[in-house]
This record gives structure tokens, sequence and C-alpha cells, in this order.
């Protein structure tokens, strides 16, 4: 199984932006590169080459299908794993989210002190471990 170590988190608000990036760098001991926008985080994909990334659904200007379905068109980026994470967490979405090549959905709100743990979880899960 690959290692999972950089992950990009993409999120408009700042407020959720500061307490993602200390859950996922203090308790996951991983290596985090934050990005505001959508646009921002195709061209941040291709420099920081996250082994992950975890995309807000619902941004302003580039949500977060258009963000991923930039990710999925571009060969640098295809093969990166996206978890989507939004309030909109209702089994048609989430499935609906699934459908476009994501590979879980992550719940807002969610707890910070189990983010990393789940996000391992998805990872292992996604890559065939338990």
């Amino acid at each position: 199984m690959p290692a999972l170590d950089r992950i990009l988190y993409v999120e408009d608000e700042e407020m959720l932006r500061v307490v993602t990036n200390l859950a996922l760098t203090r308790i996951g001991n991983f290596t985090v590169e934050l990005c505001d926008s959508g646009t921002k985080a195709v061209d941040t994909a291709k420099r920081f080459r996250p082994d992950l990334i975890m995309l807000d659904v619902m941004m302003p200007g580039m949500d977060g299908p258009s963000t991923l379905r930039a990710l999925q068109a571009d060969p640098e980026t295809t093969e990166i794993p996206v978890i989507f994470i939004t309030a909109k967490v209702q089994p048609r979405e989430i499935e609906a989210f699934r459908a476009l090549g994501v590979i879980d959905v992550i719940a807002k709100p969610f707890e910070p002190m189990n983010l990393a743990n789940q996000v391992r979880s998805l990872w292992n899960r996604h890559h065939g471990g338990a």
C-alpha cells in the first residue's frame, strides 16, 4: 500500500482551513498544503504532488465537482485520490459524489481530533486494506 504523507486541503472558509490543518499536521503528522479555491488547487496539485486531495464541495467560482473534473482531466493529477468534505451527506448525494470518482465523503462538521484517523481509514480502504 502506498504511504500517505502529503495532503492537499482545499477549503474556502479560513477557519476550517486552520482547524483542519492543525488536525492533520499536529495529530496526523501529515505534510499539508492549503488552498482556498479550486483554481489554486489545480495548480498547487501539480507543484505539491500530494498523495491525497481533500476537497470542499461548495466553494465560490470553481466548486468541488468542477475542481475534481479539472484534476481528472490533467494527466499530472488524474491518479491522485480525492475525498470530498461537505455538509451535503444525504445518501443520494454521497452516491452521486462517489460516481464522480471520489474515494469517499467526510461529513461536515467533523471531529478534528478524529479526522486524521478517519482519513487514514479511508486511504487504507481505498488501497485494499482493512
